[in-house]
This record gives structure tokens, C-alpha cells and sequence, in this order.
């Protein structure tokens, strides 16, 4: 959410931030309901104000025992007491209409995202790791997967499309490697949550999926939403809240199941377990001081590259353009692990900082040491990783001739000591 304040204060350079997100112009607009808000605010303020004044001069009236003053005044009373409720009416309106333009406009991009229309504007920032190569042709997930208890025909012919069962090794597998993130993540400072994972419309509104995304999640017929995924509930742990200073940072971590309708990628990654409508992941968020933000985004994004370090995955880190970032976020770094069956990058995770947007619509603050005012926080969030994607990435990178797939030598403890998934044969 955008402060209004700032916008009257330098309107160009707010559309021209907008620009860059190929946004319309929107200051003059949001100006001018702001002003017709604040004179309608001025007017009900005033008619207060006059009224109570004229509640003391008919009490003076009365005791001077001039009735027709008093009557006089009274009249005028009863035409405020009509007046009033319309203005009431009308600075809610407008405040609602002025909300609901300002919670569908996104972040301003941070000076530093280049600007673009879409991915092919993503700029490389580096390159870890050599791309896999094997003696034999690389076979693509989806053909190894299955022999190894990735089941998509039951998780479709179940619960439909963009569903998969997974059992059996996979399942090993993809338990240890949520497991050892969650470790990974814990061990860098995160506190581990185990959260809601149903929440209300403020929590989804205030973390940026509300109103503009409703189509993109999951609905229960008591109106409740499913969580896209654990950012949603971590960010709220501080809705609504003071913190002092000293508190901060904040860094939490959990591996939730995660819903998403996948509304807008029809046709896309249809195959396999690349996009699914339910699937695990490792978050991460930190709530931080507004001087702290800077450094925790590249903190936050070597944990994650980390993951990918721990488990000898060639991959590159992306910042993504203008054109290509979420929402609530004003930088975006892409992970992007090798897929040596695709040959090519397929995105991991995403690590953003959001600065104080999220928390203006979450009304987030904290009291800076020695100030009597507050200040919204900073919020960042990011994977570390995607569990399924990981296990796509996993079988892919090591996979073997025969079928089966050597595990990477840091989940062999997850997994009690094995080496190699045997496919079913």
C-alpha cells in the first residue's frame, strides 16, 4: 500500500515509478479523491465544531431566558444533525474508494531493477556451478519419476489435473529434502513456525493476494483461504502490531503444504511435477528496520543459494525486471537450478524485499530506540527452496543410466545412510 502523503508530495516522480512497471498514470486521480476526501473531512469537522458551539449558546440563550434566540439556534442545531450523517456517509465512501485505488497499485521498483517486459529482461547477476552432463542422453523427470514413485495417472484419476501421488522413494526423498531445508534455514537464524494454514482476507490482503489475485488461490465454502504459500502467514505474525526496536529483525521459517489454481498458466508445464495445485515448500521472512532491508535481501538469497551449494545443483541467480516481479516486491532475485532432461534454467525460488508496502496494508510499525513515534517495518520473504521443484532438480542432476538415482551425499543422513533410489522395476 502507497501513502498518499508521499504521492501529493511529488506526483511526477511517483507515475514515473509506475511507468517502469508499465502501470498508467495514477497520481492525478488518487490527488484528486484525496482532496475531495479531506475537504469532506474539513466540512464534517467543522459542523461538529459548530455544533458544539452552538450547544453552549442555547444553554446561554436558555439562562438569559431569550426562547427565541434559543429557538433560533436550535434550528440550526437540527439542520447539522441532518447535515452530518450525509458527510459521514460521503468521508466513507471516499476513504473506501481511495483504499481500494491504492491497494490495486503495485510496489515501486527499487532504483536498480532493470526495466523490462517480461523475463527475457531478467538480468544475470551470476552463475554457480557447471551444468550436468552425462555419457547417456538425460532423460527429463518426468520418465524417471515414475519408476520411482512419482505417480501423476492416480494423483490425476484422484483429484485432477496438476495433482500427483508420490510414494515410495520419491516420497523418501522428498521428505528429506524438506527436512534438510528446514535445518539449513533454522540453522541460519530463522525461527521455525509451524502456521495456519487457512487464513482470513486480512491476512492475504495484507501480504499483497487481496483483491487483485483472488483467482490465483483457493477458497472454503466458509471463506476462509488456503495459503499460497507460508509468506501469507508468516508476514501476519505482525499484523497489526508495535514492535520496539530492539526486537528486530524477525526471521521465520516453515515447510507447509502450499495451494495455488495456477489460474493464469494454462497450457504451461502441463507435464510432470514442475506446477502443481498443491505442493511443499521451505519460506522465509524477515521483518527488519527499513537500514537493515538492503543487506537481509542478500542474506536472505545466500541462505538460499546455500541449499543449492549443499546439494551440488548448478544454478544461476536472476534480477528479475520491472516487468517480471510480483506484486508487493521492489527486487526480485530468481534461483534458477539446471535441468539437465530440459536443458535448460527452471526457476527455484524467489527472494524479494518488499520494504514497507506489505506493512502499510498489514499496519505493521515498530518504535525506533529514544522516538515517541513508529515506522512501518520492512518485509522480505523467499523459498529456500520449493521441495518438489528440488526433487525434480535432484533427479535430473543424478540421475543414472539404469534408472536409478545416487543421492546427494548431504540427504544421505536424512535418509538413513542410502545411497542410490532403486527404481521399481
Amino acid at each position: 500500500m502507497h501513502d498518499i502523503r508521499l504521492i501529493r508530495d511529488d506526483p511526477a516522480a511517483f507515475d514515473a515509478a509506475l511507468a517502469k512497471r508499465g502501470v498508467a498514470p495514477q497520481s492525478a486521480s488518487l490527488v484528486t479523491l484525496d482532496e475531495q476526501r479531506r475537504a469532506t473531512i474539513a466540512d464534517s469537522q467543522t459542523a461538529q465544531t459548530r455544533r458544539n458551539e452552538l450547544s453552549k449558546a442555547i444553554g446561554q440563550a436558555k439562562a438569559q431566558k431569550d426562547e427565541a434566540k434559543a429557538q433560533a439556534l436550535m434550528a440550526e442545531v437540527a439542520s447539522l444533525k441532518e447535515a452530518l450523517p450525509a458527510l459521514e456517509t460521503d468521508e466513507a465512501r471516499l476513504n473506501a474508494e481511495l483504499g481500494d485505488m491504492l491497494a490495486a497499485i503495485p510496489n515501486l521498483p527499487a532504483a536498480d531493477v532493470p526495466e523490462g517486459g517480461g523475463e527475457d529482461d531478467n538480468a544475470l547477476v551470476h552463475t554457480r556451478g557447471t551444468p550436468t552432463t552425462f555419457a547417456f542422453t538425460a532423460r527429463e523427470h518426468d520418465a524417471i519419476g515414475p519408476a520411482l514413485g512419482l505417480d501423476f495417472e492416480t494423483g490425476a484419476a484422484m483429484s485432477g489435473a496438476r495433482f500427483t501421488l508420490v510414494r515410495g522413494p520419491a516420497a523418501k526423498l522428498q521428505r528429506a529434502l524438506g527436512q534438510f531445508m528446514l535445518d539449513h534455514v533454522a540453522e541460519a537464524g530463522f525461527e521455525q513456525v509451524s502456521p495456519p494454514l487457512l487464513v482470513r482476507d486480512e491476512a492475504v490482503f495484507g501480504t499483497g493476494q487481496l483483491p487483485k489475485f483472488s483467482e490465483d488461490l483457493f477458497r472454503t465454502t466458509d471463506g476462509r483461504w488456503l495459503i499460497p504459500t507460508a509468506e501469507v502467514s508468516l508476514t501476519n505474525i505482525v499484523r497489526e502490531q508495535i514492535l520496539s526496536e530492539t526486537e528486530l529483525p524477525l526471521r521465520f521459517t516453515a515447510l507447509t503444504p502450499c495451494f495455488r489454481s495456477e489460474a493464469g498458466a494454462a497450457g504451461r508445464d502441463t507435464r510432470g511435477y514442475i506446477r502443481q495445485h498443491q505442493f511443499d515448500k521451505v519460506e522465509m521472512v524477515s521483518i527488519v528496520t527499513p537500514d537493515m532491508s538492503e543487506a537481509e535481501h542478500e542474506r536472505m538469497t545466500a541462505c538460499a543459494e546455500g541449499v543449492l551449494d549443499a546439494l551440488q545443483l548448478p544454478f544461476r541467480r536472476m534480477l528479475l525486471c520491472t516487468g517480471d516481479m510480483g506484486f508487493t516486491a521492489a527486487r526480485t532475485y530468481d534461483l534458477e537450478v539446471w535441468l539437465p532432461g530440459q536443458a535448460r534454467y527452471r526457476e527455484i525460488s524467489s527472494v524479494s524485499t518488499c520494504t514497507d508496502f506489505q506493512a502499510r496494508r498489514m499496519n505493521a510499525r515498530y518504535r525506533p530506540e529514544g522516538e515517541k513515534g513508529t515506522r512501518f517495518v520492512h518485509t522480505l520473504n523467499g523459498s529456500a527452496l520449493a521441495v518438489g521443484r528440488t526433487l525434480v532438480a535432484v533427479l535430473e542432476n543424478y540421475q543414472q543410466e539404469d534408472g536409478s538415482v545416487a543421492v546427494p551425499a548431504v540427504l544421505q543422513p536424512y535418509l538413513g545412510g542410502l545411497t542410490v533410489l532403486e527404481p521399481k522395476r
